[in-house]
């Protein structure tokens, strides 16, 4: 199991994949988990040879949302004393592409953790909701404020709120994943996608994934002044180089990531 209790991780080719292992209980995320999640992404984040991240789940589901087993006796200063969302911040550190390949159950916790992925792509039939409200408590992991920016505040609210079920359709409509594939599918089309980022110049990847999440918080104006200093910065890689010279030889670039 690669040293890991609650996943498992593969290696194909240049992409890394990892896979939430609790099937039994739909990949419902304890703190362990998540910690493991978390440390595997960094791991292949400083792995020059990964150029994409595949997260996935087993079974019939990517992942029904948090352990409340585990958390139905915590308190305020229990949670404090662990820092509950310590390991959760460290996601948005993550430079590499994250591709999420979703399916069933999308729930809570869960949702959450799709969230923290740059691109989704979803089985038909597929499953998402914040289903906290119900429970007295709210999202805590960011789900608030990642929902928000994706979907704006009304309808944020709407489904934090109601906790209702939203379908793979409606939230393909509202820009919360990229695609919908046949169940069958979903991992053969992931994988394509993540083998056609594996191609590209990892540093280019890297700083556009960089500028498009200083876009969701900067305003114009300081954000395009973000962009232009990245722009010029891949001007000093040997990538940048190697991508211009084989489009002027008319042939395939070999990128380095350096």
């Amino acid at each position: 199991m690669n040293g890991f209790e609650f996943i498992e991780t593969t290696l194909t080719g240049n992409t890394a994949v990892i896979e939430l292992n609790r099937p039994r209980q739909l990949n419902s995320l304890n703190r362990k988990m998540v910690s493991e999640i978390i440390t595997a992404m960094e791991k292949f984040d400083r792995e020059e040879d990964i150029r994409a991240i595949v997260l996935t789940g087993r079974g019939r589901s990517f992942s029904a949302g948090a352990d409340i087993d585990e958390m139905m006796g915590d308190d305020p200063i229990s949670l404090e004393l662990l820092n509950q969302f310590a390991d959760w911040d460290r996601f948005s550190l993550i430079k590499k592409p994250i591709i999420g390949a979703v399916k069933g159950f999308v729930l809570g916790g869960g949702f959450e953790l799709a969230l923290c992925c740059d691109i989704l792509i979803a089985a038909s039939g597929t499953e998402f909701s914040f289903p906290e409200a119900g429970l007295g408590v709210m999202p805590g992991a960011g789900g608030t404020q990642r929902l928000t920016k994706l979907v704006g505040r009304t309808k944020a609210l709407e489904w934090l709120w109601t906790g209702e079920r939203i379908s793979a359709e409606t939230a393909l409509k509202h820009g919360v994943i990229n695609k919908i594939v046949a169940p069958e599918l979903l991992m053969e089309e992931t994988m394509k996608f993540a083998n056609r980022l594996a191609t590209q110049p990892p540093l280019s990847l890297r700083l556009i994934k960089d500028s498009v999440n200083k876009a969701v918080d900067y305003p114009l104006y300081e954000g395009m002044q973000y962009e232009r200093k990245n722009f010029y910065l891949l001007f000093a890689s040997q990538d940048q180089k190697e991508g211009m010279k084989a489009f002027v030889e008319k042939r395939k670039p070999d990128y380095t990531g350096k």
